[in-house]
């Protein structure tokens, strides 16, 4: 079996890992100190078509109040909610839970910024519903934070790994492989500090936009070399993964600008938010190589197109994330 159709069953794993991953999004609760003691709160649940959504509610310390009506609506695949609550003494230091939450296979994100401009993250889990908002995170927490949402960042992050299976077919051999993934690595950490920091600002969409493009190119590379024709992506493969490693992180970037650095522990956060995204991505080209190893072993008999199989699929599936994209703009 060559390496071409054992990586085509390893897609169609992944797009059924991908298909399944709608509910495994997480939920999102932003709580932001606008007065003493007063708070607006968003909420946002993975929504499940128009009408329906996870039965997910935040039950907030004793004595929290609400002010006006809660604000709904069903807006990019989620349910969101705005509201204001009011609290005596304050929310940090104090317990709240998420109802329902361990019925589910998602996270929930909770991030609290205080008056004092700090910013606080915690995570309610299945097994973990219920969360103290802490005064002031410790190191450790901190640390495990941000390492898990690095890992969840690129784990979730279909078109990421769709590239780096891409760079997988592409490559060969070990040294080759092994200085591919680490310019990878080297440019995520440059991009992810200068956007996250804001030396750099690009626009979310046109950077999607340009992502899905890098696997169409990968791909058509892949055919190319396959086809007896030697491109830069063949002869040098370091260099387009780290020119397209500084693109995709940015992707990374704007989803850890949602989230929020600590201000008492930027540098460590950035820190461990990378490393886990870096841990996630070789986890995910371990198991691949683990995979094609088991695969390539069976004896199956394949025609001689086989080949074309994985690229083609991948050159497709990011061609119509690029058009899909590309008309979002308009």
């Amino acid at each position: 079996m060559t390496r071409a159709t054992c990586i085509a069953i390893v897609m169609t794993l992944l797009s059924l890992v991908a298909a399944g991953a709608h509910e495994s999004r997480p939920a999102y609760l932003e709580i932001r100190e606008t007065s003493p003691e007063t708070y607006e709160v968003l909420w946002k649940v993975p929504a499940r078509g128009p009408d329906m959504r996870l039965s997910l509610d935040v039950v907030f310390p004793e004595g929290t109040q609400s002010i006006g009506e809660p604000r709904a609506r069903i807006a990019d695949g989620a349910y969101v909610e705005n509201r204001t609550v009011r609290r005596s003494g304050g929310l940090t230091g104090q317990t709240l839970s998420i109802d329902g939450l361990s019925s589910t296979k998602v996270d929930t994100l909770v991030r609290l910024t205080p008056l004092d401009g700090r910013t606080i993250t915690v995570r309610a889990t299945p097994d973990s519903p219920t969360v103290t908002i802490p005064k002031d995170p410790s190191t450790w927490q901190v640390t495990r934070t941000y390492t898990v949402l690095g890992v969840e960042h690129i784990l979730f992050g279909i078109d990421h790994l769709l590239f780096v299976l891409a760079l997988v077919l592409l490559v060969k051999g070990w040294h080759k492989l092994l200085g591919t993934i680490t310019a990878f690595t080297v440019a995520h950490s440059i991009t992810l500090a200068a956007a996250t920091l804001g030396f750099i600002h690009v626009p979310g969409p046109p950077v999607e936009a340009c992502i899905a493009l890098s696997i169409v190119f990968v791909a058509a590379e892949t055919i190319r070399s396959r086809q007896g024709e030697q491109g830069l992506a063949e002869k040098a493969p370091w260099i387009v993964a780290f020119v397209f490693g500084l693109l995709h992180c940015l992707g990374f970037a704007g989803a850890l600008s949602e989230v929020g650095l600590p201000a008492q522990a930027i540098p460590l956060a950035l820190l461990f938010f990378n490393v886990g995204v870096e841990l996630g991505q070789i986890a995910f080209v371990l198991v691949v190589l683990a995979v094609l190893a088991t695969l390539a072993r069976l004896p199956v008999v394949r025609p001689d197109w086989s080949w074309r199989i994985a690229p083609y699929a991948i050159g497709i599936t990011a061609a119509f994330w690029l058009t899909e994209r590309t008309a979002g703009f308009f």
